[in-house]
């Protein structure tokens, strides 16, 4: 008798025991505690997430109030909570500015991405399901953004227009739809010639439904995992439209305007663009893990690997041999 490893576990089922065949598959939390690295990426952007929404209510005006007497004070605890991680030349705390530049920040990438994402995946979804014409067209469409460097875009657009949270959020989601389209729309070419499109298509379902209901929720995945590296980029463009001086302006605090704001001081106090600098590397390497084990666990036939321990996960379940 042979015994297969269980796919849910990694692990082969005891000797005559059966599978139960309505057997669910481990909890999320359970599969992030077991990787130790995506628990730290998680724990990292929900501490960061938490900033963000809570963190301007706890620090008032402290991010903009100016003291002169303060300027370009060390990172130290003998001039209290907000001065632990020093002052920039206004005298203004870094600790209450980083604080504050995770709210704008993340004000700026998290719509983006989210308007790229349900714009560009409706559309991709929609022309790989029909094909013809309109899936040249929306290629075409996204060729025709693609063809144009997206900083550059930017850049331009920005100096024309006011540079606002609006208008970097509206720019940078345009500019991330092709990304979106592509990815839907391969996916849905790939599943419009599955069996269970053809048995909904024979009962008279309309095209969206069917989208919504079979085809979103097999390609939902990896649209999340595309999202979550994406993130990544426009975070980093926000941040360098900031350093340029055509992003956030003053008063309002971004991570990469407070980089450029302390690049000249480097060598008197380097922990002004230091600081929110290593802040924006650890944002985007934890978004880059996470993006990793969420890939992991949303897709069924991969989702074994992160039961295993970390040094085996490269490897395929082992299928002993048990004679009878």
């Amino acid at each position: 008798m042979t015994t297969t490893a269980d796919p849910a576990t990694g692990s082969a089922p005891p000797e005559g025991a059966a599978a139960p065949p309505g057997a669910r598959p481990p909890r999320w939390w359970r599969l992030l505690g077991r990787d130790w690295a995506a628990a730290v990426a998680a724990t990292v952007l929900g501490a960061v997430l938490l900033v963000a929404l809570l963190g301007p209510l706890l620090i008032g005006d402290r991010a903009v109030r100016q003291n002169l007497d303060a300027s370009l004070r060390p990172p130290s605890l003998d001039h209290g909570f907000f001065g632990l991680l020093g002052t920039d030349v206004l005298g203004r705390s870094v600790l209450a500015r980083l604080v504050e530049g995770a709210g704008t920040t993340l004000s700026v990438a998290v719509p983006a991405v989210l308007c790229s994402l349900v714009v560009g995946s409706a559309l991709g979804m929609w022309a790989g399901f029909h094909g013809g014409i309109r899936e040249s067209l929306a290629m075409r469409l996204a060729d025709a953004i693609l063809s144009f460097p997206s900083l550059l875009i930017a850049v331009v657009v920005l100096y024309v227009f006011a540079p606002s949270v609006g208008n970097l959020v509206a720019i940078l989601a345009v500019a991330r739809i092709p990304v979106y389209l592509r990815t839907a729309r391969a996916e849905s070419t790939e599943l419009r010639s599955r069996l269970f499109v053809d048995a909904a298509r024979t009962f008279g379902t309309a095209s969206w439904p069917i989208i919504y209901r079979h085809i979103l929720p097999i390609a939902l995945p990896t649209l999340l995992t595309v999202a979550t590296l994406d993130f990544c980029f426009v975070m980093l463009t926000e941040s360098s439209l900031s350093f340029l001086g055509i992003g956030i302006q003053p008063p309002e605090v971004s991570w990469g305007l407070m980089v450029a704001q302390g690049r000249q001081y480097l060598q008197t106090a380097w922990w002004i663009a230091v600081l929110p600098g290593v802040a924006i590397m650890l944002v985007t390497v934890s978004a880059t893990v996470l993006a990793a084990w969420v890939r992991l666990a949303t897709d069924p036939a991969q989702r074994w690997r992160l039961t295993l321990p970390r040094k085996r996960r490269g490897t395929r379940p082992v299928t002993p041999e048990v004679t009878a």
